[in-house]
């Protein structure tokens, strides 16, 4: 598998048809885990992150089914296609712009990616449609735990996994839950969700994580304490009280709309659907601003000319990697928006006629 088979097909975080998709975009559980005898990335030598990365890899194909899995080099991997990896939540940005010996391995169908040498020495995820944390739980513990055979972690039996960030040591979990939630950002309540997540120590994060803006409506709730609490702890909290929460929220506010700002409701979709039909530049922030009103439209049954299917895919094919990849070439800021206007008349245009 290469960067042409990745990108040649929807990613998983955007693939809309898990529970309680309309809401709930992906739910991804993340490891931080560190081998002994290795010291963190912060203070190893070139020749030990080397070492570290060939050890590591080795392991994970060993574990790896032939064909199902890929292992990808990141200083073999060019600029924009690391931007690719980076839009489709295969890898950080710190990752992407990291130097020295790093990788990433993925299954075919981009349900896990394994870094090596992002922050920890491996950052073990794995990333599903929909609200499914149970699910995840089972697969991340099922590798975590083959890797663990192979691989000794440093590990304090006071402390439990020691990671190069304080915030995850102890069981090194994160749990995070990306959330669409244009009501609440229309009706000014998302200070609600704000709120909840800070009385109940939890952080929210843009679209790409830690230090993104919540761009087209996209917020990512997760936990920032990992020690002291139990895996099935943080994951049932995020299951009976986090998510349902602010589902609730997101849902009254939607339904605020239908009953008392209909044509507000539709004056504001109907734009988003003209400017995206005709646009003959847009930016990556205004796309995805005119989409996340789209997607709303489509789950409250007030448009029809546009499917899921059609606005899903945008949201990732507009991204800047996405785009420059697509056209084969390294775009200005100029020429992007120009492309991705062309881009989205034309999957428009593909629906239109479709329907």
């Amino acid at each position: 598998m290469i960067i042409d088979d990745i990108a040649g097909h929807p990613g998983e975080w955007l693939r809309g048809n898990g529970p309680l998709c309309d809401i709930v975009i992906s739910s991804r559980i993340r490891l931080a885990r560190n081998v002994l005898g290795f010291p963190f990335l912060t203070r190893a030598s070139d020749a030990q992150k080397a070492e570290l990365a060939a050890t590591i890899r080795r392991h994970i194909d060993a574990e790896a089914t032939a064909g199902d899995w890929a292992y990808l080099e990141m200083a073999r991997v060019e600029e924009i296609d690391q931007q690719v990896l980076v839009e489709r939540h295969l890898i950080s940005r710190q990752h992407a712009d990291a130097r020295g010996s790093r990788g990433v391995s993925i299954s075919r169908d981009e349900s896990v990616s394994i870094m090596v040498n992002e922050e920890d020495h491996l950052r073990i995820q794995v990333l599903r449609s929909g609200l499914q944390l149970d699910e995840i739980w089972d697969d991340i513990n099922r590798i975590d735990d083959r890797l663990e055979e192979r691989l000794d972690y440093a590990f304090h039996p006071r402390y439990g996994y020691l990671t190069a960030c304080p915030t995850n040591v102890g069981t090194g979990i994160r749990v995070s839950v990306m959330l669409h939630l244009p009501a609440l950002k229309l009706t000014g309540e998302i200070e609600k969700v704000f709120r909840a997540a800070k009385d109940m120590r939890l952080a929210v994060r843009g679209l790409f994580g830690e230090g993104t803006e919540a761009t087209g409506d996209f917020f990512q709730i997760s936990n920032q304490v990992t020690l002291g609490r139990t895996e099935a702890e943080i994951i049932n909290d995020f299951k009976h009280q986090v998510i349902p929460r602010i589902i609730d929220f997101e849902n009254r506010a939607r339904k605020a709309l239908v009953q008392e700002r209909a044509n507000a409701l539709d004056d504001r979709i109907w734009r988003s659907y003209g400017a995206l039909r005709h646009a003959r530049t847009i930016s990556s922030e205004e796309t995805m601003l005119h989409l996340s009103h789209l997607r709303m439209g489509i789950h409250l049954g007030r448009i029809k000319l546009v499917d899921m299917k059609t606005v899903n895919d945008l949201f990732l094919l507009s991204q800047p990697g996405h785009l420059q990849r697509l056209y084969g070439a390294k775009l200005s800021g100029e020429q992007r928006s120009a492309a991705r206007a062309d881009l989205i008349r034309k999957h428009f245009e593909a629906c239109s006629s479709s329907a």
